[in-house]
């Protein structure tokens, strides 16, 4: 992990040739592109969230939660995901212990990756390449044996990612978040370049 990113921005967790997966910061760029992307529908209909972020307030508080967790928990967070030479901001990847089952049976640890871009960043496979870099970083780095990703069934965008990203579909499951969802599951050996 390098210590700053070509923004000046301490945090870097992944690298690829076009994006720098990094930390979110507590400034008002990152706040203000936290606003733009968790207050649209478009976006938050897929994650569960109650209703979008509303105010800029909101947003600062997101971030603040975000730069805490990092210390709370090492090696898993929400980043955000910047593009290399333009420094936008396309969106947020994650790598996090899933809840405990909605199901009544007890979790064994499971751990999640998401991704949540900007409209202006859809179709660029800013998404599946963050992610890639991700499960990179969770199979050396923190030696997961396995990651999972979970996706509403009409959420097109998202399995076509998990897809390209080559994990294993698991089936529906009801398992978390008190949804119907796909469940699918990666390792190492079967990441795809």
């Amino acid at each position: 992990m390098r210590e700053e990113d070509e923004g000046g921005r301490g945090g870097a967790v992944a690298e690829t040739e076009r994006l720098i997966v990094r930390e979110w910061a507590d400034t008002p760029a990152d706040v203000d592109r936290t606003f733009d992307i968790y207050r649209r529908d478009e976006v938050t209909r897929w994650l569960g969230m109650p209703v979008p972020l509303a105010t800029r307030e909101q947003a600062q508080a997101a971030v603040v939660r975000r730069v805490e967790g990092y210390a709370a928990q090492p090696g898993y967070g929400l980043w955000a995901v910047q593009v290399r030479g333009s420094g936008l901001v396309a969106g947020s990847v994650a790598l996090k212990p899933l809840p405990e089952p909605d199901d009544g049976v007890p979790g064994a640890g499971e751990v999640e990756i998401a991704w949540h871009l900007h409209p202006d960043s859809w179709g660029r496979g800013y998404a599946t390449e963050a992610a890639r870099a991700l499960l990179g970083y969770a199979f050396t780095r923190l030696a997961l044996p396995e990651v999972h990703a979970i996706a509403k069934p009409d959420n097109a965008p998202s399995l076509a990612v998990m897809r390209r990203l080559g994990m294993t579909h698991l089936g529906r499951t009801a398992r978390w978040y008190a949804m119907p969802a796909e469940h699918y599951v990666a390792h190492p050996a079967a990441l795809t370049p």
